[in-house]
């Protein structure tokens, strides 16, 4: 089992020497400033968001990724600000991030219900490498024994299209870090561009049940691309519960892939609490259905939201989103 387990992280690793992966969020559909910056703003007042998510637990050097984001609103709603930090480790990797978020969202109707935002995000990401975590039969010749860091630039750029009942958007990061000087850390994952595309909606089933279903598309170009389809109940305001389904799809040919790459990779089950009005909390769980299956006890995934009211609320609208 030991043997297994070494050789799953080693494989896992070896991917991302490749194709450096972001973090994975089950809970993203509840803040969308960590995969969108015109997400900031959206909601309209100012907003604490962060989350811990401890992955595939009892693997040896399995991720683990926490965040902590601010956004506000601005110029009548206008304009939206947000700043985000976040640290992600993979077995000897680590990755430490700081964002500074703008939008500029466009009225598209009188009372500003609807609105169409551009946004930008410009900030700094630490790679980094633990040379002593690589235990290896066979040593390579420039392989570290400590600690190796390197710092870059890097930018985010993304559209979100909102109205009362829906959402819709396309984003995209790694845009700068991807042109960093790599030939002296060849160890370093250099990090590569990811696109995602994100649409949800809200429905009223009864007058005390909402139903929001939602869908998640990423692609980086170089691993396969993943899917999330999400749908969530809200029961009298107080609380939703509800879950995803993460899977493989094919949207394009990559000859470079594996053939029998299996495209199964997790269900996860969700609530979020609203213990008050302006205050948040969600856990969620991941069960690999994939080949880690069997060899994970699942993910754990923590986040807590907290707004101020600025402004009059609109949580009843996609402020929920």
């Amino acid at each position: 089992m030991k043997q297994v387990l070494i050789l799953l992280t080693f494989m896992l690793y070896a991917g991302l020497a490749n194709a450096q992966q972001d973090a994975q969020q089950s809970q993203y559909m509840f803040n969308g400033i960590y995969i969108n910056p015109a997400y900031a703003g959206y909601k309209e007042n100012l907003n604490l968001h962060s989350f811990y998510r401890a992955q595939w637990t009892g693997i040896q050097g399995a991720p683990v990724s926490m965040s902590l984001a601010v956004d506000a609103s601005a110029n009548d709603g206008n304009v939206g600000l947000a700043l985000q930090i976040s640290n992600d480790k993979l077995g000897a990797q680590s990755n430490l991030a700081a964002y500074a978020n703008y939008a500029y969202r466009v009225r598209l109707n009188g009372d500003g219900t609807s609105r169409l935002a551009f946004g930008l995000g410009i900030g700094v990401m630490q790679l980094g490498i633990n040379g002593s975590l690589l235990d290896t039969n066979d040593p390579e010749a420039y392989q570290p024994t400590g600690a190796q860091n390197y710092i870059v630039p890097d930018g985010r750029a993304g559209i979100y299209f909102s109205n009362e009942r829906l959402y819709v958007g396309v984003s995209a990061d790694n845009l700068i870090s991807q042109f960093g000087d790599f030939k002296n850390h060849v160890y370093l994952a250099q990090p590569k561009p990811h696109f995602y595309f994100t649409a949800g909606a809200l429905f009223s089933l009864t007058e005390d049940i909402k139903i929001k279903p939602s869908v998640l598309l990423k692609d980086d170009r170089a691993g396969p691309t993943s899917l999330d389809a999400n749908a969530f109940l809200m029961f009298g305001e107080k609380f939703w519960v509800g879950g995803s389904y993460r899977t493989g799809v094919k949207l394009y040919t990559k000859n470079y892939l594996q053939a029998n790459l299996s495209n199964s990779n997790a269900v996860v089950g969700a609530i979020e609490v609203f213990p008050v009005e302006n205050l948040r909390i969600g856990y969620a769980y991941d069960i690999s259905i994939g080949p880690l299956q069997g060899y994970s006890a699942g993910t754990h995934e923590i986040s807590i939201g907290y707004y101020f009211k600025t402004r009059k609320s609109r949580m009843l609208t996609p402020r929920y989103f």
